[in-house]
């Protein structure tokens, strides 16, 4: 982890509500897919937590959606040209053992983009890729879902694709495609159906938490979570991505 001066080259609406923001920092940042920054809102006291969706040495693309003040002030007061101080990178990532060949990944909402991150970088995995929007207007990226081997879209309202959620469309289709892990991140309802849908299939599923977090380095304690043995994790040290039998969801 270090912070590092990143200089902005494009800050862009993308989809309702979501920008891509796309920084250049001053030397090559090794960042694993899961990985996240934090980043820097001029006159705030705390950092924004964003997942980064592409890493390609030095130059970063993270997604956000506007929530607060600070994605609110991010997206309409920094520009192409101004610089950002950011943190990264952060958490542990997704890692996937040599024989798994055969991957799922399942998204929803702003959980989709570190699973971009995941599908760009495991090139040699055979990847079906299931992700969920609310509606036409919020779906984006789709571009780089397509280096999946299959991409399903799914909308909440039937306007795009499979009418319905992701892990609706995943487990439709789980016993065809046979996975040998799946790759996870999106709102915790989400997580917790993904849960129930692959309960007892001896499938491996590691998941990418989203939790509010303060310092973003495991010392405010802001963002734990409570692991099934009864112990507390840290989402941003100890995560974000667990096994999903590990945490409470």
């Amino acid at each position: 982890m270090r912070e590092v001066t990143a200089v902005i080259l494009e800050n862009k609406q993308i989809a309702e509500e979501v920008y891509e923001l796309t920084f250049c920092t001053e030397q090559s940042v090794p960042v694993l897919p899961g990985q996240f920054c934090m980043i820097g809102v001029g006159g705030m006291p705390l950092r924004r937590p964003i997942a980064v969706c592409k890493a390609e040495g030095e130059r970063i693309t993270v997604c956000y959606r506007l929530k607060g003040e600070g994605t609110h002030r991010l997206a309409s007061e920094y520009k192409a040209g101004e610089t950002l101080r950011v943190l990264l990178p952060l958490g542990n990532g997704f890692s996937l053992a040599k024989e798994q060949k055969r991957i799922a990944v399942v998204g929803g909402g702003v959980g989709i983009f570190p699973l971009i991150s995941a599908i760009r970088t495991f090139r040699d995995k055979e990847i079906y890729a299931y992700m969920g929007f609310r509606n036409r207007g919020a779906v984006c990226m789709e571009y780089e879902m397509l280096r999946a081997k299959k991409l399903t879209i799914a909308t909440d309202d039937g306007s795009v694709g499979y009418h319905g959620t992701a892990v609706q469309a995943f487990q439709e289709e789980m016993s065809r495609i046979k996975p040998q892990a799946v790759l996870a991140c999106g709102p915790t309802p989400m997580l917790r159906a993904l849960k129930q849908a692959v309960a007892g299939k001896g499938i491996p599923v590691y998941v990418s938490l989203e939790e509010r977090m303060g310092c973003g380095i495991g010392a405010c304690l802001v963002c734990t979570c409570q692991k099934t043995d009864g112990a507390r994790a840290r989402v941003c040290k100890d995560g974000p991505v667990f096994e999903i039998n590990e945490v409470e969801i």
